[in-house]
C-alpha cells in the first residue's frame, strides 16, 4: 500500500479551515466541481468532478475543528476504500495542517499524478481561506 501527506500551514482558525474543508462551498472553491455533504460520521458527500465523475465519499472521523476524514466509497477503482482527512492544530494566528491520503493499493503512475494534484489542490485551499481567492474548476491544476 501506498500513502501521500502534505503538511503545511493556513493563517486562518482551526475553525474557518475545518470549514473549509468540510463545507460544500469549502470543498467546492478548491478541490470539486460541486460538493453536497455534512460533516457528521456516517454521512455521505456526493463531489462531483464533471460527466462520467460523480464521487461519493463517506465520512469516518469529524472533530470539530480538529480532524476530518473521508472513505472514497463510489469512486476510480485506484480511490475505491482510501481515506482522505485532515488534521488541525491551531496556534492563534495559524492553523497547522496535516493531510493524508491513505490506503493506495499500488504506487503507480495513478497515485503519482494524485501526489501532485493534491498539492495543488490543497495550495489552493490554503489561497481560498487566506486570501478569498476563487479559482474556476477547470483552471486548477494550471495555477
Amino acid at each position: 500500500m501506498a500513502d501521500i501527506y502534505h503538511d503545511f500551514q493556513i493563517k486562518a482558525s482551526p475553525e474557518k479551515v475545518f470549514d473549509g474543508i468540510t463545507s460544500p462551498e469549502g470543498v467546492s472553491a478548491w478541490w470539486s466541481l460541486n460538493a453536497r455533504g455534512t460533516p457528521r460520521e456516517g454521512e455521505i458527500y456526493d463531489l462531483d468532478f464533471g460527466p462520467g465523475y460523480q464521487w461519493k465519499a463517506r465520512v469516518t472521523y469529524s472533530v470539530l475543528p480538529s480532524e476530518f476524514e473521508w472513505e472514497m466509497i463510489e469512486t476510480d477503482d485506484e480511490w475505491m476504500g482510501t481515506q482522505i482527512g485532515f488534521r488541525l492544530e491551531g496556534d492563534g494566528e495559524k492553523t497547522s495542517v496535516r493531510f493524508h491520503h491513505k490506503g493506495w493499493p499500488h504506487e503507480n503512475d495513478h497515485y503519482r499524478i494524485s501526489c501532485y494534484c493534491w498539492a495543488m489542490y490543497l495550495r489552493i485551499l490554503k489561497r481560498h481561506i487566506e486570501f478569498g481567492e476563487e479559482v474556476p474548476y477547470a483552471d486548477r491544476l494550471n495555477v
